[in-house]
């Protein structure tokens, strides 16, 4: 048994507006859920991806305004990492350009072009031209033409002090190494899926990363369903992990654990998915409340920034 790739990448932000503005307007996500973040809702939930957020292309966000800028470092995701079209890098240059975004040229990673560039809040991003691409939905409106758009994730950056223990529990979790150049490992549990896939770095004087504003939380993993995900609690905790119980969040069910370098991990189902309280043409239009806080609805609306989809 392994999972079956990346579920989903929760960052934090700070002004939900210029999320929304940024990863809807010039990347071209659909904005397919706005909820509350269930341990604190006093504080909008945002997430981008395809058609219905499909799992392997959601990006997440909790956006707390006025919260400082955060260190990225060892022991977390240091770059979220997207996959296009490789005839779309310079459509994605001029777009940058056209919106004040700086973004860099990289070169080549396993012969594939990279785009670098940084979010509002300073988050590290990635576009990875690739001849293979996931299956999206991208029936959906968009300035960004679909022969150009986002194809889901691509091959996060984990960084770690010490690798050896990092790399044998994703050998647990099914990941295979694919390939390795000037340091850089990648691991994937489907060599066919970009989201199937993470790159691990080993920086052993690095020093931990603060998690705040312009960093990744953290990076969930997806399997089919709540009997599988109790199969890999049990394994974790066999193998000392500190995991929590299953933690339902209404559009799947979760765990976390930290991996042994630090970075905070998730294993998620892959359903219900976001149209389990409203329907595919509706994504994102309207505040989603989980069951319990529906009885505070006109508390938690007032207290929320205002935003719009322009």
């Amino acid at each position: 048994m392994k999972l079956r790739g990346i579920h989903h990448i929760t960052a934090i932000a700070t002004e939900p507006q210029g999320s929304l503005d940024f990863y809807a307007g010039v990347l071209g996500l659909r904005f397919v859920k706005r909820t509350v973040n269930f341990d604190d809702p006093s504080t909008y939930h945002f997430y981008f991806g395809d058609r219905t957020g499909r799992p392997g292309t959601a990006i997440t966000f909790f956006p707390w305004p006025g919260a400082r800028r955060g260190t990225r470092s060892t022991g977390q995701v240091i770059a979220t990492s997207f996959a296009i079209r490789q005839n779309a890098i310079e459509y994605w240059k001029s777009r940058f350009k056209e919106h004040h975004v700086l973004c860099e040229d990289i070169g080549a990673r396993f012969g594939d072009a990279v785009l670098r560039l940084t979010d509002p809040d300073g988050l590290l991003l990635e576009l990875i031209a690739s001849a293979h691409l996931d299956d999206v939905d991208l029936a959906y409106k968009s300035e960004v033409p679909r022969e150009f758009a986002i194809h889901g994730f691509h091959a996060p950056t984990l960084e770690v002090q010490q690798a050896k223990a990092t790399e044998q529990l994703l050998g647990t979790l099914g990941f295979e190494l694919l390939k390795e150049e000037k340091g850089r490992r990648r691991f994937s549990v489907n060599e066919k899926s970009t989201s199937g896939r993470v790159d691990l770095l080993e920086r052993p004087d690095g020093h931990f990363g603060v998690n705040s504003a312009g960093t990744v939380h953290h990076i969930a993993f997806r399997c089919a369903d709540e009997e599988e995900q109790l199969h890999w609690r049990n394994q974790l905790v066999e193998l000392g992990l500190q995991v929590t119980p299953v933690i339902d969040r209404q559009y799947f069910h979760s765990i976390y654990f930290r991996e042994p370098g630090g970075i905070l991990f998730e294993i998620a189902t892959e359903g219900p998915g976001f149209t389990a309280d409203e329907p595919v043409e509706q994504l994102g239009q309207n505040l989603k409340l989980p069951p319990q806080y529906e009885q505070y609805r006109a508390e938690i609306e007032k207290s929320l920034p205002k935003i719009s989809l322009r």
